[in-house]
Formats: C-alpha cells, sequence, structure tokens
C-alpha cells in the first residue's frame, strides 16, 4: 500500500512540475507529537490513562498510518505524565494476553522509574485480560484492580517452535546450515529438537520464569515465594479467585480506578486525559481500549511469513489459549 503510495506522490509531482508550478504536496501521513485530550472530570488536576492494549511488542504497528511501537509509546506518555504537575497519578488500562519477554520487561522497568522519580501513583485496572507479560507490568503499579469479567494471571513462559522438517520432506525440500558449532541453529524451523537442544531451551525459560517470580514478590510482598510458584502453573484465573488468592487487590470498573488513584494522590477532583495521535476519536474513559492487533497472528506470536525465513523461536509472557 505504501509503495502505491509513493508511487501516486510520484506521478502527482511530475504532472504538476510539467506544468511549471511549484507546490508542497504531502500524500503520507507524517509522525506528530501526542495529544492530550480531556474524556472526563473536571478540576485543575489531571489523571493520566495510560493503554496497555493487544500483543505486546517492541515492533511498530504496521499499515499506512505508522504508529510507533508500544514501548516507545508508553515511554513517551509517561515522560509526558511526569513533566506535567498538574498530573497527580497513573491509571494503566489493560488489555493484554502479554507479548514478548524484553517488551513487557521494558515497560515494567519504566514504570518502576517513573514512580520513583515523580512520586506519583499508579494503579493497574485490567479490563478484559490481564495475563502473563501483561500481568507482569502490572506488578510495577501501587495497586492492581480488575474488572468484575477479568481474567488474569498465566504467569509462567513458553515457547513458540514450528517443526517444518516432515512438510519439507514431502515436497522434497531440504535445508543445510553450515555452522561453527552444534547448536548454533538451534530452535531452526527447519529440525526438530534434539534432545540436548530441548534441555537448553528449557534452561532458558526456567531463567525467565524465576525472574517472573522475582517480579511477583516484589509486587505482592504479602504473598511467600512457595505460594506465588504454586499459583504460577500457567493457569489464569477470574478477578474473584485472582483476589481470593492476592493476584490482584480490588475488584473495580475503570471509573472506581480512577476514583482511587485520586484518593491515593490526594486530590478530591481531576479531569481525566488520554494522550491520543492526532486524528484519533477519544470521547470517553473506554476510546481505544479494545483496539483488535492488526496482524490476526500477532496474539500468537507468530507470522506466517517468518516461517518461509527460517524464524527464530520466541520466548513469550503470553497466555496461548
Amino acid at each position: 500500500m505504501r509503495n502505491k503510495i509513493k508511487s501516486f506522490a510520484f506521478l502527482v509531482a511530475l504532472m504538476v512540475s510539467m506544468t511549471g508550478c511549484i507546490y508542497n504536496i504531502s500524500l503520507l501521513p507524517e509522525s506528530k507529537p501526542l495529544q492530550e485530550k480531556v474524556v472526563g472530570g473536571e478540576g485543575a488536576f489531571k489523571i493520566a490513562l495510560i493503554e496497555i492494549s493487544g500483543f505486546i511488542s517492541e515492533q511498530k504497528d504496521s499499515g499506512f498510518f505508522e504508529k510507533p511501537d508500544m514501548v516507545s509509546r508508553v515511554k513517551e506518555e509517561l515522560k509526558r505524565a511526569a513533566q506535567d504537575p498538574a498530573v497527580k497519578g497513573i491509571v494503566l488500562r489493560v488489555n493484554s494476553p502479554g507479548g514478548t519477554i524484553t517488551a513487557s520487561d521494558l515497560i515494567y522497568h519504566e514504570v518502576r522509574q517513573f514512580k520513583k522519580q515523580s512520586g506519583k501513583p499508579v494503579v493497574v485496572s485490567i479490563l478484559d485480560v490481564g495475563a502473563s507479560g501483561a500481568y507482569y507490568i502490572a506488578m510495577a503499579a501501587d495497586r492492581v484492580l480488575a474488572h468484575p469479567t477479568s481474567v488474569v494471571g498465566s504467569i509462567g513462559v513458553i515457547m513458540t517452535h514450528v517443526n517444518l522438517e516432515g512438510l519439507m520432506d514431502k515436497v522434497g525440500v531440504k535445508a543445510e546450515s553450515i555452522k561453527s558449532g552444534e547448536n548454533k541453529d538451534l530452535g531452526s524451523p527447519t529440525k526438530a529438537l534434539s534432545p540436548e537442544g530441548r534441555e537448553i531451551m528449557q534452561g532458558i525459560i526456567d531463567d525467565m520464569y524465576g525472574r517472573f517470580l522475582k517480579v511477583i514478590e516484589t509486587g505482592r510482598p504479602e504473598l511467600t515465594p512457595a505460594r506465588i510458584k504454586a499459583l504460577a502453573d500457567g493457569r489464569v484465573y477470574t478477578a474473584s479467585d485472582a483476589k481470593a488468592r492476592g493476584l490482584i487487590d480490588e475488584i473495580a470498573y475503570l471509573d472506581q480506578a480512577i476514583d482511587r488513584v485520586k484518593i491515593m494522590a490526594g486530590v478530591e477532583e481531576a479531569k481525566v486525559i488520554l494522550y491520543s495521535s492526532p486524528g484519533e476519536y477519544s470521547d470517553n474513559i473506554y476510546s481505544q481500549s479494545f483496539a483488535k492487533p492488526a496482524d490476526p497472528f500477532a496474539a500468537w506470536g507468530l507470522d506466517p511469513r517468518q516461517l518461509l525465513r527460517g524464524a527464530s523461536p520466541q520466548f513469550l509472557y503470553l497466555w496461548m489459549p
């Protein structure tokens, strides 16, 4: 699509040049700073809503309107909120099954840095899903609230690996690797994992799983390590079950989460704001919160096109039902 638009723009420019006139024409959307939009409340103070929705990744959204990756966007919004003295607190509006380990950890780190440097309270409000990497991020907040119909948890790590060896045998295709070590092509989709390779991959998963448990120990100090380990078997919990087991603090709606952060910030009235890209419509506190991922395979962290390029396995904090 972008190539077609560029070709069309070139033709228009050529036609204009032939007329002897000069115009400043841009047919491609330009990246602009985020805009602040009031979506509720009133008063001199502000509560910022920051969205974590869909597959958590460092990759930019593809398409005609290019958007920054989730990590960059969240960092920019946190920076805006930290620098604005009128912003007294943040609600992280979470609706995600998780995503890549690194993106989840980066956002977790940025939220903790925001709290440390600004001293402003952060409350997580989980809508549909707050699982795996999304729950990992939630551990950076001061309080975790979930909608009555939320599912929460899926604490653990999963690796995606596709084995195309049998299919390649059927069509008469064979892949060869020239490598410096036995495990240099470990996880290649063109061959099955060996017992040694599986052991190596399991070691990586165990290490990342241990990091997840440590993050929960920090975020839920009332839970013992043994209790956390018992809860972290990969399953999701309903909001009521998660509350009973100590994984969340309250069952509440999004507007109640906003009221909670106002109390924590010590303000009675505050405007609720969203940071949105120019052209995005934001009318209330639920605006943009149920957006679908652009790529239908994003929820599995798998792009079929990558298989043709010899994609490496991915280690994910992701709920994959």
